[in-house]
């Protein structure tokens, strides 16, 4: 289970029967803290690999962009592979059975340079005046 930002657009690609595969990068920050003796051990950000397949392919291919934040769930597999050099190399991929967007929908504002910047807003509260007597607004 890894909860991370996505590093750059997935790369989405269709192989045999036009099934879907997704390939995207997830950073996962673990946050710095301070040692009791006042030492500052800084934030330490991780890379991980991850495919999707089929449907969940194509909602990433859809809806999922540098920066989203996502909820995966899935195993880990290993492949190796030669290189140009003749020097073996290991991949560790995590192949998701499982995917939550964490970013919230939100509108979207242009600004001056041209970037979208998403604007949430606060859910508004009624503010309801307490009832003075109880026993009047029973129905019975």
């Amino acid at each position: 289970m890894l909860i991370g930002n996505v590093g750059k657009d997935p790369e989405v690609q269709y192989v045999d029967h036009g099934v879907a595969v997704a390939r995207l990068s997830l950073a996962t920050t673990e946050r710095g803290y301070t040692l009791s003796n006042g030492t500052q051990v800084p934030d330490r950000t991780d890379w991980h690999r991850v495919v999707l397949w089929r449907r969940l392919a194509e909602i990433v291919e859809k809806y999922v962009h540098k920066g989203d934040k996502l909820y995966i769930e899935g195993r880990l597999r290993y492949t190796t592979h030669d290189d140009k050099r003749g020097i073996r190399q290991t991949v560790t991929e995590i192949w998701a059975e499982n995917m939550e967007m964490l970013t919230p929908k939100a509108s979207q504002t242009s600004q001056p340079n041209g970037n979208a910047v998403q604007t949430l807003q606060e859910p508004k509260v009624q503010n309801v005046a307490p009832m003075e007597n109880k026993d009047d607004a029973l129905p019975f």
